[in-house]
């Protein structure tokens, strides 16, 4: 197990029974950036296969099942704190499953009609990230659809710089205690981020049709690719 993989399993560890009540404070577009993913999830499958992938406690899961209450969500996440806080959020539903691991080198060998993911894969190298929507690619049933909300580099350094002051100046004045604040600021340290342009192109060269920003608020994107 390599040091970076570490550091990111013990940063969202110790947040994991703090995260979801942080979540609005911290995504100053939370309402839209949720629903908008959730909206574009579309299948004409009833009870679809959805496939989580950096579900954390399952948050965005929990949308997607409220709009496919007969779905069969699988959630992968390297934190097995957050997919306890996972497992408390879904105690009843018995279509769930919950996979521990490094979906970045997981071998998936189920497909499925939705793959979502929520503030994770900004995480991953540039590298890590086109061989990711190759699995994901490679995982989708034919009209299959990838829902990715997520953070993207501004594409000059003068962006980048307006978007992470947008973004410290909104969370100071949301109310987080100064701990929080400081776990906040300390975890963007694990960030990745490539920019929007780069992963729309990386998806369409790996075959994905429809390929779109379905929405972006500064650096908070709703990558949007469907498998024909």
């Amino acid at each position: 197990m390599d040091s970076e993989f570490r550091d990111v399993r013990e940063k969202f560890n110790n947040n994991a029974s703090q995260y979801d009540s942080q979540r609005k404070k911290i995504i100053p577009c939370f309402d839209d950036f949720y629903s908008i993913a959730v909206s574009v999830a579309k299948t004409s499958n009833e009870k679809p296969n959805i496939l989580d992938i950096g579900a954390g406690t399952g948050l965005l899961s929990f949308f997607a099942l409220e709009k496919y209450p007969n779905a069969n969500l699988t959630l992968i996440d390297i934190s097995e704190k957050m997919l306890e806080q996972a497992k408390e959020r879904f105690k009843g539903k018995p279509k769930v499953n919950y996979i521990i691991g490094d979906y970045s080198k997981y071998k998936f060998d189920k497909k499925y009609d939705v793959i979502i993911s929520a503030l994770s894969i900004h995480h991953l190298t540039e590298d890590e990230k086109k061989q990711l929507y190759k699995s994901i690619y490679l995982a989708l049933n034919q009209n299959g659809v990838f829902v990715n909300a997520d953070q993207v580099l501004g594409s000059t350094p003068y962006l980048e710089t307006l978007y992470k002051g947008d973004w410290k100046d909104k969370v100071k004045r949301s109310g987080l205690s100064k701990e929080e604040l400081s776990s906040a600021f300390e975890r963007t340290n694990l960030d990745k981020m490539s920019t929007l342009e780069d992963q729309l192109k990386w998806l369409r060269e790996i075959g994905f049709s429809d390929v779109d920003c379905i929405y972006k608020y500064f650096n908070f994107v709703v990558l949007f690719g469907r498998r024909n």
